[in-house]
């Protein structure tokens, strides 16, 4: 298998789930064009995406959903500290010269 090839196959899952850049895309396609088996794999893979995207829809996350899980990390953390030693809200003092 060439190096080519191999590369096209590793970017099959990329492809499926739309996340190529377009010119990438087109060079994956034209691949396919002679190689019937990267062909079936792109056009079978990138259908059950969208089939699992149109079953199981992404849950909204909004303002509530934000403001409970801040709540909850709260209650459950007690107080939350940065990994600084000095607090994040103190500014540096420059001197001042008269």
């Amino acid at each position: 298998m060439t190096e080519s090839k191999e590369l096209y196959r590793k970017l099959v899952d990329l492809y499926a789930g739309g996340e190529l850049p377009t010119e990438l895309e087109e060079e994956l396609r034209e691949a396919a064009r002679h190689d019937s088996e990267l062909g079936w794999e792109m056009a079978t893979l990138r259908r059950t995406v969208e089939l699992t995207k149109e079953a199981h829809p992404s849950p909204e996350f909004g303002e509530e959903s934000f403001q409970r899980i801040l709540i909850k990390l709260y209650t459950r953390a007690g107080q939350m500290q940065t990994q600084s030693p000095e607090p994040a809200h103190l500014q540096y003092h420059l001197p001042i010269q008269g």
